[in-house]
């Protein structure tokens, strides 16, 4: 914990924290992009009229799932975040992150790990749902019909779970940093005294 702590308050902790933000950033943005994208529509053949088929077309849609509405909230929350805490870090000046500020930072990153980590595992039990059905509560399995539906769903499901642990990482980092708060993770030039 020591060397954790000590490697968050260095410089080059700053930029690996900076890098670490912006690859959570992308993660849950591209994952809400994905999965806010995620439509397919197909006609099926779902009866016939002596020899006339009756075709009826049916399309699958992340809006038709409560969990999968959640995912991208939640998802688009923690991109915002964490895009808030690198434009803070890259523009913050000389402002450091100390005091309540650290500790409130702290706090929102918690938060987000505990939100993205909801949001992804009520997604994971709904693609499971959607990929083998319920035979108990009669839900018939839907990604035999709409394989594309599924598979983006499978990849936001990804990011997704890649932001998790990318924002355990950066939240574990900065609780380090309450322990010896930070006075570098300004980009700004800040004199250094040798003593």
């Amino acid at each position: 914990m020591a060397k954790l702590a000590l490697a968050a308050t260095s410089g080059k902790g700053c930029k690996i924290l900076l890098g670490l933000r912006v690859l959570a950033f992308l993660a849950t943005l591209s994952a809400a992009i994905v999965m806010g994208l995620n439509k397919e529509t197909k006609t099926f053949v779902v009866g016939n009229v002596g020899n006339t088929p009756i075709k009826a077309t049916f399309t699958a849609k992340f809006q038709h799932t409560p969990a999968f509405v959640f995912f991208v909230v939640a998802n688009v929350m923690v991109s915002f975040h964490n895009l808030l805490m690198i434009a803070l870090q890259i523009f913050g000046g000389k402002k450091d992150l100390t005091g309540f500020r650290l500790l409130s930072v702290a706090i929102l990153d918690m938060l987000n790990v505990t939100l993205i980590s909801a949001a992804a595992n009520a997604a994971a039990f709904m693609a499971e749902v959607g990929k083998n059905g319920n035979k108990h509560a009669r839900w018939d399995k839907i990604c035999d019909r709409f394989a594309t539906y599924c598979d983006h769903g499978a990849g936001a499901l990804i990011a997704a779970f890649a932001g998790v642990v990318l924002m355990l990482i950066i939240s574990a980092v900065t609780i380090s940093r309450l322990v010896q708060p930070n006075k570098c993770c300004s980009t700004a030039a800040t004199p250094s005294v040798v003593p």
